[in-house]
């Protein structure tokens, strides 16, 4: 099995470097064809990046939540979501130093990552609903859990909605990036092989994300860490490597809004690891079996969103190492996050 307690230290180790390669190496691929298809189908790179780069990135880390879910580990499982969600935000502040013209969030100004924003604030607000009231279940799950995963629902037809017919459309500038628009006919035959590209790379770098999760877990199991600890730091940095590699390859690309879908929308999806992780874990309620550690990731990734979406609205051309004081911020309180947990 990869990334087990048998395997050595330096087996973990070559298994963890391998499947890092193989995401850096076909999430490029998958970032290329994603591009295509945004503009082919004429859905928007924002669209394109929040729900179908975010979910198919996230494979890794919701299966990483539910295994440790259905074998009782409920702090991990949630740490996992939450952490992830806080490393994917911070992510993309690594992704806005390699866009030198202007800051990313000024650059990559829509109306979709606004409302994409937006609606990952109240996703996380339910959690922190359920947390306030974490024994009330029924059959063991939370009604949160059920709430949560029709919110997403209606949320992904709302983000559509918008895309179709904005009612707010942002100042262009000279540093905006601008979508080509769709052709007027679009091909079938191609967009069905771009799908099928897409898919099989999706697949690919899912499977890499598991064995990433799975090997990196293995590696500090044996540490004696807490389980709040391993999840939101170590399992969800491993299982958002993909999202990192893809942020960065769409910046290079210069398609900078399929990068801020790409992490805002993977966080959206990311909230469902805790709905479903409620479902598998079978000791009650998830929410009454967690600690403060994820309490405080919980608290982290709203303060991170919120900053985020307050600098998609300002839009600072150029800011603190030209990456913009919102980026310079999620910097400062990602990395004083990890440093509290760990002392």
């Amino acid at each position: 099995m990869f990334g087990t307690a048998t395997l050595s230290l330096t087996g973990n180790t070559l298994i963890f470097t391998l499947a890092a390669t193989i995401i850096g190496v076909f999430g490029v691929r998958m970032t290329h064809v994603a591009r295509k298809l945004a503009a082919s189908t004429g859905m928007g790179e924002a669209l394109m990046g929040a729900v179908f780069i975010g979910a198919s990135t996230s494979l890794s880390g919701i299966i990483a939540s539910i295994t440790a879910a259905s074998y009782g580990h409920a702090e991990m499982a949630v740490s996992n979501a939450l952490g992830g969600i806080a490393a994917q935000t911070f992510f993309l502040a690594v992704a806005d130093m390699f866009y030198r013209k202007a800051n990313l969030e000024h650059a990559a100004a829509s109306v979709e990552n606004l409302m994409m924003g937006a609606f990952l604030i109240c996703l996380l607000a339910i959690h922190a609903v359920a947390m306030a009231a974490p024994g009330f279940h029924v059959w063991s799950i939370h009604p949160a859990s059920v709430i949560l995963i029709a919110a997403y629902i209606f949320g992904v037809h709302i983000l559509a909605r918008t895309h179709k017919m904005p009612m707010w459309l942002p100042r262009r500038t000279r540093e905006t990036r601008t979508e080509k628009e769709p052709p007027p006919r679009r091909r079938k035959v191609k967009d069905t092989s771009l799908w099928f590209q897409f898919l099989i790379y999706s697949i690919i770098v899912g499977f890499a994300g598991w064995v990433l999760s799975r090997t990196g877990m293995a590696i500090v199991m044996n540490s004696g860490l807490s389980e709040g600890l391993v999840g939101g730091v170590f399992t969800a940095v491993s299982t958002s490597l993909p999202e990192l590699v893809i942020a960065i390859t769409a910046v290079r690309l210069k398609s900078l809004n399929l990068a801020v879908g790409d992490i805002i929308g993977g966080n959206a999806f990311d909230t469902l690891f805790i709905a479903v992780s409620d479902i598998a874990y079978r000791a009650g309620p998830i929410y009454a079996s967690i600690s403060a550690i994820e309490q405080f990731w919980l608290a982290v990734t709203i303060l991170m969103t919120g900053i985020l979406l307050m600098g998609l609205l300002h839009r600072e051309r150029h800011g603190i190492a030209n990456i913009g004081w919102e980026s310079f911020l999620v910097f400062v309180l990602y990395i004083g996050s990890l440093l509290y947990i760990a002392f």
